[in-house]
């Protein structure tokens, strides 16, 4: 009996050597490293292939795009942005995909196998998805309706700014004090888009009561006859609307002017800048704040 325990033992001992000096023969032998030299290699090729892949298919993007005036369908530079840079999204999302399957398949692990896996995950979890699915909706119909595109100047979900990039399930706003703003396409309700249509400057000149107002429309209006010729964002002459407001120390002057998309800002600072330009040549004070004061004892002694 203890002989037959002894070659049990000595039998288990010898398949575990066995064992063991195949696994490192595995190891250490050549077979293995060639192998392991193979699957890096398929992988390095794969990545170079991609980024490749990737550069040409930029390249091809920005030659069609840069055709788009000589063919038969015409499309707007602030549209073509938003599409450029939607499509190099996509081709990225496309080829880094193909890339991560056949890398996958390098490595011998079975592809097959992990998107039923993935398929069924993905029924899981559907219910816990629908706000993406909202945001990939929602980014379509931003896109295809062209209710704004990369480069115009929008507020939208309170949110003010340069839009600076759109894809299928957010939105980048950047606002002019720099901060970039990420919105879920979900949550975007309401636009308000200042870059369609041209815009309205709108000035307002203060004058003192003892200022004659004759005179002051005659300044305005030979300020604002020579605006158009010397700056070009304006659109149309510039309107004198004539008095807005009668103010307890002084009388406000409205001054509109339409302009190119955008352009009311720096127009409305050139505007006022002319007009003060020409009321310190013509002599013409701004309008200061007043205090009228009253003597009792002064009143009393007429009264008397």
């Amino acid at each position: 009996m203890i002989e037959y325990m002894y070659e049990v033992v000595a039998g288990s001992e010898s398949n575990f050597h066995k064992e063991w000096n195949g696994f490192l023969q595995k190891v250490v032998g050549p077979q293995l490293w060639k192998d392991l030299g193979q699957v890096l290699l398929r992988i390095l090729i794969i990545v170079v292939i991609a980024s490749v892949v990737i550069k040409l298919g930029k390249n091809i993007i920005e030659r069609l795009f840069r055709k788009r005036e000589k063919g038969p369908f015409k499309i707007s530079a602030r549209r073509e942005n938003t599409l450029k840079k939607l499509i190099h999204n996509a081709l990225n999302y496309i080829v880094y995909f193909t890339s991560f399957i056949m890398i996958l398949e390098a490595l011998s692990i079975p592809v097959g196998a992990l998107l039923a896996g993935a398929g069924f995950a993905g029924l899981a979890i559907g219910f816990g998805t629908q706000n993406v699915v909202k945001d990939l909706v929602t980014g379509f119909f931003i896109i295809f309706e062209d209710q704004f595109s990369v480069g115009d100047y929008v507020r939208v979900s309170g949110i003010e700014g340069e839009v600076d990039e759109i894809g299928l399930r957010t939105t980048k706003i950047r606002s002019w004090t720099g901060e970039l703003h990420i919105l879920p396409n979900g949550n975007i309700t309401q636009i308000t888009n200042y870059s369609i249509h041209n815009s309205i400057a709108v000035v307002d000149v203060k004058v003192p009561y003892e200022t004659e107002i004759n005179k002051v429309d005659r300044l305005i209006e030979e300020v604002l006859c020579v605006l158009p010729a010397r700056y070009p964002q304006i659109v149309s002459p510039p309107e004198s609307l004539g008095i807005q407001l009668i103010d307890t120390s002084h009388v406000v002057l409205r001054i509109t002017a339409e302009v190119k998309p955008m352009t009311h800002w720096e127009i409305s600072r050139i505007i006022r800048k002319e007009i003060k330009h020409k009321f310190d040549e013509e002599q013409i004070d701004i309008p200061y704040p007043r205090m009228v004061m009253y003597a009792r004892e002064k009143e009393q002694k007429e009264g008397e």
